[in-house]
């Protein structure tokens, strides 16, 4: 096991660089067009297969709360940006589809983003050291020695 001591100095920095490049990412956002969060909900669906994904999951995945999750879900489906269905496996469940509307817009501020992670993050290390970085964030991540 190792020393508690370097144990938190390594959360704290990790910490600490999450909050300053997610701020830096947020100023950098287009805001005007889609919040960060309703790209987070947009983003975790375009991963599901056929771009689908049942809500309970979307909760799991996304970085807010789970009643904030629902009321989002909802404004974007008045947006027509997402479509709820019912779960054909489980009749109390719900499915959040993206639509073509939805997709369209994703990709589009998704390009933003991308660019603007690149140059928040990518910029400062080496292609090895953030393939490095993925891994050991990877191994931080206990529901990925579940799927």
């Amino acid at each position: 096991m190792a020393d508690r001591a370097i144990t938190v100095a390594a959360w704290e920095s990790l910490f600490r660089a999450q909050v300053s490049i997610m701020r830096a990412l947020a100023a950098d956002f287009p805001s005007e067009v889609i919040s960060l969060n309703e790209y987070d909900v947009l983003f975790n669906i375009t991963r599901a297969p056929g771009r689908r994904l049942r809500l309970k999951d979307l909760n799991q995945n996304v970085l807010i709360t789970q009643p904030s999750v629902s009321r989002l879900v909802d404004r974007l489906t008045a947006r027509g940006l997402v479509a709820k269905l019912p779960d054909p496996r489980d009749g109390r469940g719900t499915i959040v589809a993206i639509t073509d509307e939805g997709f369209d817009l994703f990709r589009r501020v998704a390009i933003t983003h991308m660019d603007a992670i690149n140059r928040q993050f990518g910029d400062s290390l080496s292609e090895e050291e953030l393939r490095t970085l993925a891994d050991l964030c990877n191994r931080l991540r206990p529901e990925l020695d579940r799927a």
